[in-house]
Order: C-alpha cells, then sequence, then structure tokens
C-alpha cells in the first residue's frame, strides 16, 4: 500500500503554520476533515484555535503545549509530557484517516528533542494513501527533509518587528 504523501515547511522566514492553515481552510472550503495537533502551544487566543467552532465538524485544532513559552536550553518535564501525548494523539488520529493532518512545530519539537526523531519517522511511516501530513517548524531534521514529498523553506529577508511593530490579531497570531 502506498503511504499518503508528507509536506514540509520550514525555515527561518515567516509563514510555516500560516500556510498550513491555507491548506486546511482549503480543505475545509472542500468538505474534508482536517486536524491540527500544535507541539509546544497552548495559547488559546490564536485565531487558528478561535475558529474551530465555526468550522467544525470538518476542522478540528488540539494544543500540546503550555501557555508558556519553551526554554529551549532547560525545558520542563511538563514540555515533554505534552509533546509526547500530542505524539500518541496524532498516531491515533491517523487510525481516522484524515484528508489532512497538520502536526504544527513538530520540527522544532524534534530539532530539541522534545519530541524524538525515530518516533515521528515511525508515524509517518503509518499515514494512510488517503491522508496529507504537513510539517511545520524551524529546523526540520534532515531526516523529516528526507522522507516529505514536498518540501518549502521559508527564508527571512525582512520582517515589521525589526521597525518595532508589534504581532497583530488577526495577522501573525
Amino acid at each position: 500500500m502506498r503511504r499518503g504523501l508528507i509536506y514540509l515547511y520550514t525555515g527561518e522566514g515567516e509563514g510555516k503554520t500560516t500556510n498550513a492553515l491555507g491548506m486546511a481552510l482549503r480543505a475545509v472550503g472542500h468538505g474534508y476533515k482536517v486536524i491540527i495537533v500544535q507541539f509546544m502551544k497552548g495559547r488559546k487566543f490564536v485565531g487558528e484555535y478561535k475558529i474551530k467552532e465555526r468550522l467544525a465538524p470538518e476542522y478540528e485544532i488540539y494544543q500540546f503545549g503550555r501557555k508558556e513559552f519553551i526554554d529551549f536550553r532547560n525545558p520542563s518535564p511538563k514540555d515533554f509530557e505534552l509533546a509526547s501525548e500530542g505524539l500518541k494523539f496524532a498516531r491515533k488520529i491517523l487510525k481516522m484517516k484524515p484528508r489532512l493532518l497538520i502536526l504544527d512545530e513538530i520540527n522544532l519539537a524534534a530539532h530539541f528533542n522534545i519530541v524524538k526523531k525515530e518516533e515521528v519517522l515511525a508515524l509517518l511511516e503509518e499515514i494512510p494513501e488517503e491522508t496529507v501530513v504537513v510539517l511545520t517548524g524551524r529546523r526540520a531534521p534532515k531526516e523529516f527533509i528526507e522522507k516529505a514529498d514536498l518540501v518549502t523553506e521559508m527564508c527571512f529577508v525582512k520582517h515589521p518587528y525589526e521597525k518595532g511593530i508589534e504581532a497583530q490579531e488577526g495577522i501573525e497570531f
């Protein structure tokens, strides 16, 4: 049996999660089931989380992270626990054969060993033929890049932050 496709968005530039969310919107527009699993994110005020009731039942989003940002030099035991739960949840979700499964920030979580690369690679072997899995996040491990069918790297050119402009609700979050 052929496995489903793997799309990977990485790089230091903005737009990785935003691109994946655009794919989610497109799939929901066609009536397909979309499930988003966010790693290292636990903030409920972001637009992609707030919209979940309006786009249900085709759109589901689950967060496996704390409200606080992770200190990557010293992650807490809770960070590891939540990420492990997220990966187990994603494996369970794959059995439901959604059209699109987005593993948001999985690349960065794997880079910092919050999740084990080998476990993510094993999960990618289980993708049903009808499912596309999207991996987002900076610093994608080379093994993920090699495994992916589509890879896009977002490069940083300039950003409003450099001018002191804060992130805007509805645009950056």
